[in-house]
């Protein structure tokens, strides 16, 4: 068996990695890389792939999945509720940036019928291969891949992370013996914060803000985190308005069906139910005329509702805007944090609310990291991917000294025997 890396390499974005025997390839993630143009991974022919495990519906691993349904149309394995995400997703990825795409919908109506759901920890024969799908506690629905041919074991984390949140339930890192495993190094430099503490502390400053007449906007990714973050002021019985908008309205939508796959079902539903939902311009306006939350992507301020809400509200010193989702370098949510400053509609806009970042992250930190590593079974060789600005040499680097195990950092392109 061997595995060939084709992407996230030594950077965060368009994951993708090539499992193969001399019968048979499977993909693990296809994704792209999304900035002013579209990035892709290696090329691979379609025709040489068998299946193609999507992990979760984040487009930095999904979105360039609909390529081997051009012409071919091969199986994709992952959940069901991925594959609705997914679809959410991709289709907005073709409406904003079609134009960079080798695929339009009729290409994503084709690989949304050859999707084949598993379970978790369901067996399923591709090729000469076996392909398992563990919990990766990342997304709803987000799994990660355990592949055996020739009698090697290889596990793919993607995204994951090893604590229980209001979301979600912990990953399943029961991998048994293996010989290989790669691994995501996301946030392998930096520590996250308790979280009980952190909930408590987001929960008691929008409280304070509310009370003292101000609004707050907590700009969110519309998938995973946007949802969190309701749960959270669910399970803390946060008795102001919330309003909810832009994609998160139809993410919500989709999981309501699918809530098995969620920690805390009822916390969930009880959220979706008690907030407001909105349903145009004249909703907007309303919910920035009284105290509460306005929970609205994009995360980073790039796109969505989040940029109109902060133009308003931005202006008052009474109200506050909660950053809870990774500021990427460049994005106006990072100006904002850095800065106090943001372009928006074209305008650079100085924002006199109060601003915070809360770390809610859906990744491993460091500690988790080490600590899934250290408990792996067998003596596999590790392979570190999925980091930016030096993470992924850094942490092979740290797995050999702390556990002696043979640990890389793979560039694009390259191939490994198991």
């Amino acid at each position: 068996m061997k595995v060939q890396f084709l992407g996230a390499t030594r950077e965060v974005g368009r994951s993708a990695l090539a499992v193969m025997t001399e019968k048979s390839k499977l993909l693990l993630d296809y994704g792209v890389m999304v900035d002013h143009e579209v990035g892709f991974p290696v090329h691979v022919p379609p025709k040489e792939v068998d299946g193609v495990v999507m992990t979760h519906g984040h487009l930095d691993h999904s979105g360039a999945v609909p390529i081997f349904h051009i012409q071919e149309k091969k199986p994709v394995f992952g959940t069901r509720l991925t594959f609705e995400l997914s679809q959410l997703l991709i289709s907005d990825l073709i409406h904003l940036s079609g134009y960079y795409l080798p695929f339009e919908y009729l290409e994503l109506r084709s690989m949304m019928r050859s999707t084949v759901p598993l379970e978790f920890r369901e067996k399923r024969a591709v090729g000469d291969m076996q392909l398992q799908l563990l919990d990766a506690g990342h997304l709803p629905g987000s799994v990660q891949a355990l592949v055996e041919a020739d009698g090697k074991r290889i596990v793919y984390t993607s995204d994951f992370n090893s604590i229980d949140t209001q979301l979600l339930k912990a990953a399943d890192r029961d991998y048994g013996p293996i010989d290989a495993f790669v691994i995501e190094s996301t946030y392998a430099n930096e520590e996250h914060p308790e979280r009980k503490a952190l909930e408590k502390e987001f929960v008691e400053k929008i409280t304070d803000v509310v009370e003292d007449g101000g609004t707050v906007l907590i700009p969110a990714f519309s998938v995973g985190r946007s949802q969190e973050i309701e749960c959270v002021l669910a399970a803390y019985h946060f008795d102001f308005p919330i309003t909810v908008d832009g994609m998160t309205r139809e993410t919500n939508r989709i999981l309501t069906n699918y809530t098995a796959f969620l920690r805390e079902p009822r916390v969930f539903m009880d959220a979706v139910r008690s907030a407001n939902v909105v349903e145009g311009w004249r909703d907007r306006r309303l919910a920035m005329t009284k105290p509460g939350v306005i929970v609205s992507p994009a995360g980073m301020l790039k796109g969505g509702p989040a940029p109109f809400y902060l133009q308003k509200l931005g202006k008052k010193n009474r109200n506050a805007v909660f950053l809870v989702s990774y500021q990427i370098p460049g994005t106006p949510g990072r100006e904002l944090l850095e800065k106090g400053r943001c372009v928006i509609d074209g305008r650079l806009r100085r924002i006199k609310a109060q601003v915070e970042r809360f770390d809610f992250s859906s990744h491993c930190g460091a500690g988790e990291l080490r600590e899934t590593v250290q408990k792996l079974e067998g003596n596999p060789k590790v392979y570190v991917i999925h980091g930016a600005e030096g993470n992924c040499e850094r942490f092979a680097k740290r797995i050999k000294e702390e556990t002696g195990l043979e640990a890389l950092a793979p560039k694009s392109g390259d191939t490994f025997t198991v």
